[in-house]
């Protein structure tokens, strides 16, 4: 698949809250880190949520999802601002991608025993 073919699609809704253009394109810009740091992410969705019966501190939570090749990563984040929510998320998203990233190049690089047809194949050197 070419780079230049490739679209990324980010999703952003909000609940109890309304989406001005300024804070839609601030969470795109924000996802597009993720984008350049893994080219196997298929889609993001971030959902921002207000709820007024939280305490200040806790007041706007901000959700991602990221469908990826393997099992999809979620997280969600709790601020007293929407933008420094969105940040948070963000931040939170990179760490998951490079854990996730580690773990496969270190599994891959393991050497294990394999068995085939009931006989037990002992480990490549």
């Amino acid at each position: 698949m070419n780079k230049n073919n490739r679209t990324n699609e980010t999703i952003v809704s909000g609940i109890h809250l309304d989406l001005t253009p300024s804070l839609k394109t601030f969470v795109q810009e924000k996802a597009d880190r993720l984008f350049r740091h893994e080219e196997r992410i298929v889609r993001i969705r971030v959902e921002l949520e207000c709820d007024a019966t939280q305490d200040v501190a806790h007041r706007f939570t901000a959700k991602g999802h990221i469908t990826i090749n393997g099992p999809d990563l979620n997280a969600a984040v709790a601020s007293d601002e929407c933008h420094k929510a969105v940040a948070l998320l963000v931040d939170k998203l990179d760490r998951m991608l490079r854990r996730r990233s580690r773990y496969i190049k270190v599994k891959r690089h393991q050497v294990r025993q394999v068995e085939w047809n009931d006989v037990l194949l002992p480990k490549a050197i």
